[in-house]
């Protein structure tokens, strides 16, 4: 894993006479109250971030060690305006400061960021901003909105994600029945554990929404025999998935439509969404519920797989303003807005959380064998800010601050829903092939 190096040298201070009291000594001794200031903002700094266990270094040469000497990580500020935009706005600015090369950290970056999330207070996070999270975004992610906010993040290139995710392109947590697999392994493991969760049949039909590079959906049709219908808005992602399709053969199985999931039509056996629910704003969860109220059969079953938070908040301003625009992870009870209007009921709940953060260790480690091809595609800023984006992330579900929940629900009346959860454990996969 890449790590950012710092070449700090100490300042060295030569014996010298001490001279009379002239007006470059009166500047010498405002220099120090300077100084003296600064440390003193520093400090601040520290505290709201909850005092870490990080070395300081600063832009002249001042290192602030910690109290007991035991650091993490070596953390240089480049120059005197990065820490006064740490002072604004620890939390937004200490991303961009790293992403723009004015901060640089000296060890592991996931470990140093885990260190801080685990000590960051609470209290630190806006209390407004909380009481808002509810209404935060609301309409950011209309028809045309969710359209934009998804191309920025996902239309940045096919090539790019490739350079890191695994052989089928699969950009969602993987599942590691064993933590020793391999991502390939866990990803395909991941697809298995969704279609033993809905058990699929030979010739039912399933629709999948949000289906990003069609991987699950091409799974489902050649392994488990069903006929899929896949819904996406990202046009790099439905073209990739549609060649991929015609190159296996399986378009008589998988149609891949380029549309909103509000647009979804037709009654299906199974509705699944990995990935999606994040991006669409809590104000449309009961639009989504509707979807599925009128797509899915009376004996149909639905998995919801998604990234959530333990309470209702508002995601990390950074990642919302240049990573993932529109996105807003919801809380379990957020989640119930898209069952309790249409009397759906959840059969089973699990929670992946540090599968997830296994998932992204191996992306990370990819991502920086392939750091200068990510340069050539871009630059040295983009580079820097996907690397904090899936370091930060590692550490977010390590420190319990994100989770990974996949919902399985049904309508109320249904009967035909296995006794115990035997199934999901079989040693032996159900899929065909």
């Amino acid at each position: 894993m890449g790590q950012d190096q710092i070449n700090v040298s100490r300042n060295e201070v030569a014996a010298k006479p001490i001279p009379p009291v002239t007006e470059s000594k009166q500047t010498q001794t405002i220099g120090g109250m300077l100084s003296a200031a600064e440390e003193l903002l520093l400090k601040k700094v520290m505290n709201a971030f909850g005092n870490p266990p990080v070395h300081v270094v600063l832009w002249d040469g001042r290192e602030i060690p910690t109290p007991d000497g035991n650091s993490v990580a070596h953390v240089l500020l480049r120059d005197r305006g990065a820490l006064m935009k740490l002072i604004a706005d620890p939390g937004l600015n200490f991303a961009e400061l790293y992403s723009a090369q004015r901060i640089e950290v000296k060890g592991d970056l996931p470990e140093f960021l885990e260190a801080v999330y685990q000590v960051w207070p609470v209290s630190s996070h806006s209390k407004l901003r909380e009481l808002l999270a509810p209404l935060i975004g609301l309409q950011r992610n209309t028809f045309s909105k969710a359209r934009s906010n998804v191309s920025h993040h996902y239309d940045i290139g096919n090539d790019f994600y490739k350079l890191w995710l695994d052989e089928r392109m699969l950009y969602t947590c993987a599942y590691f029945a064993s933590p020793d697999l391999s991502l390939e392994d866990a990803q395909l493991a991941k697809m298995d554990h969704v279609c033993r969760k809905l058990r699929l049949q030979p010739g039912e039909t399933v629709v999948e929404a949000g289906c990003g590079w069609g991987a699950l959906s091409l799974h489902m049709a050649k392994h488990y025999g069903v006929k899929v219908k896949a819904y996406n808005i990202s046009k790099e992602q439905i073209a990739y998935a549609r060649e991929r399709s015609a190159k296996e053969g399986m378009n008589d199985l998988v149609e891949f439509v380029e549309d909103d999931y509000r647009n979804v039509s037709g009654k299906y056996d199974a509705f699944v969404s990995v990935g999606m629910l994040e991006h669409i704003g809590v104000d449309h969860f009961q639009e989504l519920g509707a979807v599925i109220d009128h797509c899915l059969k009376d004996e149909g079953c639905g998995l919801i797989h998604s990234i959530g938070m333990n309470y209702p908040r508002p995601i990390d301003a950074w990642a919302e303003r240049y990573i993932f625009p529109g996105a807003g992870p919801p809380s379990l009870g957020q989640m119930m807005q898209i069952f309790e209007p249409f009397n759906f009921s959840v059969l089973d709940v699990e929670n992946l959380r540090l599968h997830y953060a296994r998932t992204l260790e191996h992306w990370l480690r990819r991502y920086e064998v392939n750091a200068d091809k990510v340069l050539a595609m871009f630059d040295q800023e983009f580079v820097r800010a996907w690397r904090l984006y899936l370091a930060g992330s590692i550490a977010t579900f390590k420190t319990g601050d994100m989770q990974l929940f996949q919902v399985v629900f049904t309508r109320a009346a249904n009967n035909q829903i296995p006794w115990t959860r035997e199934g999901l454990y079989q040693q032996q996969s159900s899929r065909r092939g």
